[in-house]
């Protein structure tokens, strides 16, 4: 009788699950590795950005199946048919959002449109529904954050050193979600959703929420006022905000891009998997997450995880460099920011409802007599959206990095 042959199946250590894991991830993204170690991109324009962040995004909806049963059939009425839109008579306004409520719910059911995965958020928070009043239906949403703490570009333009820079952060926020909803992001509604930001409301609202403040780096009690909102595209170079303006006044400017570094092409699967690895070790950044450890805890875990394994941290320059955009909403807003004296001059601050009618005038009535197919848009598309159907063009999701 001839003996069977044992099978030996060799156990790999959590290190070399983990690194397997990493390597393995990066191969299906269709990464390659240069001889530097940094990573190289698998093609170029949009649809290789979109590809890149398909993981996130699967992760995300399996995550939100649950809320979108729950949801989706009351929600779905608050998007709009496009036969039902007249362009001509669109009245844009801002509604806050907060935490468990319906708004929350409808903030969330329309980010899951967006083709690339939008964040939470860090610390302060100010999130907002673009709402048409003349049609009672969603054209758009806004979520504005606290920003990255290094952002060279940014701070190249205001001339901060790194202490200047501890003091005065507090006077910005960063637009990390920032976009229109179908139909109305092809009336060019992305503009006019970008250009709200830049209004009185989005001014008080901050000035009542976070006026007094704690700085995230030093700690120290401030007098805040909101100075300036950056904003950064999500596939490369935009030209829906570039050199954006109404009456004379420009909203947004483009001051660069990013090297191309961060941590985007990590999913929350594998960035969990670096957690437990880092706790197993006992290493602080498993768990410091909470608010005031400040906004890159989650590049620094990966960082710490990626040394703890001997992995080459050039795997982070994952070569997208995104564009960066900056709206000041102070006349004076760089100056102020740089020496950290003087009163905000906010003489060009306008009223949503100025800025809305401003936009219909110049973008969204121009847009509708040129090209009329909005009409055609059904808002039960919008599950296709989020099942994922090609993306519309004027979303915008910013990326945390």
């Amino acid at each position: 009788m001839k003996r069977k042959k044992r099978v030996v199946v060799k156990a790999f250590s959590p290190e070399a699950k983990l690194k397997r894991a990493i390597r393995s991830h990066f191969t299906r993204l269709g990464f390659a590795k240069a001889n530097d170690g940094t990573l190289v991109l698998p093609g170029e324009g949009k649809d290789v950005v979109r590809s890149l962040h398909s993981g996130q995004r699967a992760e995300k909806l399996v995550r939100a199946s649950d809320f979108l049963d729950r949801v989706s059939e009351k929600l779905l009425p608050c998007f709009a048919d496009g036969a039902e839109i007249d362009p001509a008579k669109i009245r844009l306004c801002l509604k806050r959002v907060y935490s468990d409520t319906r708004e929350a719910d409808l903030f969330r059911f329309a980010t899951l449109t967006w083709s690339v995965p939008v964040s939470v958020g860090f610390g302060r928070r100010l999130r907002y529904l673009v709402w048409d009043e003349a049609h009672d239906r969603l054209a758009g949403i806004v979520a504005l954050g606290d920003p990255v703490f290094n952002l060279s570009v940014r701070d190249n333009l205001i001339g901060w050193t790194t202490a200047d820079r501890s003091k005065r952060l507090v006077n910005l926020l960063d637009a990390y979600v920032l976009g229109s909803i179908p139909p109305y992001n092809a009336l060019l509604g992305g503009k006019a959703v970008a250009c709200l930001v830049r209004s009185k409301e989005v001014y008080r609202d901050f000035k009542a929420a976070y006026g007094k403040s704690v700085g995230i780096i030093s700690g120290d009690a401030k007098e805040a006022n909101l100075l300036a909102v950056t904003t950064t595209s999500s596939m490369g170079r935009s030209s829906l905000y570039n050199r954006l303006q109404l009456d004379g006044t420009r909203y947004f400017t483009s001051i660069g891009y990013t090297v191309g570094w961060g941590h985007f092409h990590i999913t929350d699967r594998l960035f969990d998997d670096m957690r437990e690895y880092l706790r197993l070790h006992g290493h602080r950044y498993a768990d410091q997450h909470k608010y005031g450890e400040g906004p890159n805890w989650r590049l620094r875990t990966i960082r710490a995880a990626l040394g703890a394994l001997n992995i080459n941290e050039a795997v982070l320059r994952h070569g997208i460099r995104r564009e960066v955009f900056v709206g000041t909403l102070a006349s004076n807003a760089v100056d102020i920011l740089r020496t950290g004296k003087g009163e905000p001059k906010l003489s060009t601050l306008k009223t949503t409802a100025e800025i809305s009618e401003l936009a219909k005038a110049r973008w969204m009535v121009p847009r509708a007599e040129r090209n009329p197919e909005f009409v055609n848009w059904r808002r039960t598309e919008i599950l296709n959206l989020i099942a994922g159907s090609p993306s519309h063009s004027g979303q915008r999701r910013v990326a945390r990095e």
